[in-house]
């Protein structure tokens, strides 16, 4: 089925649709779903920093969660 034969089909069903509790959910559904539609640029150095973690991680170069844990109760602790 092609994009505007989906939208048409979609618009028929919503119109025989009685029930406010069901329509208000369906307009939950349809704006929970463009809610992560934005776009986000990258400079040139986001780009290359997210590069280079990358390969920090490769080598082996990171931190488990329990010890930056440890690092940071260690650093509020001073």
């Amino acid at each position: 089925m092609t994009t505007p034969e989906l939208k048409n089909k979609l618009i028929g069903k919503i119109n025989q649709i009685t029930d406010d509790e069901i329509l208000s959910e369906v307009i939950k559904l349809l704006e929970n779903s463009f809610e992560d539609t934005d776009i986000y640029q990258l400079s040139d150095n986001h780009k290359n920093a997210i590069r280079q973690a990358k390969e920090q991680i490769k080598s082996g170069e990171y931190l488990t969660n329990e010890q930056a844990n440890k690092e940071i109760e260690e650093w509020l602790n001073k």
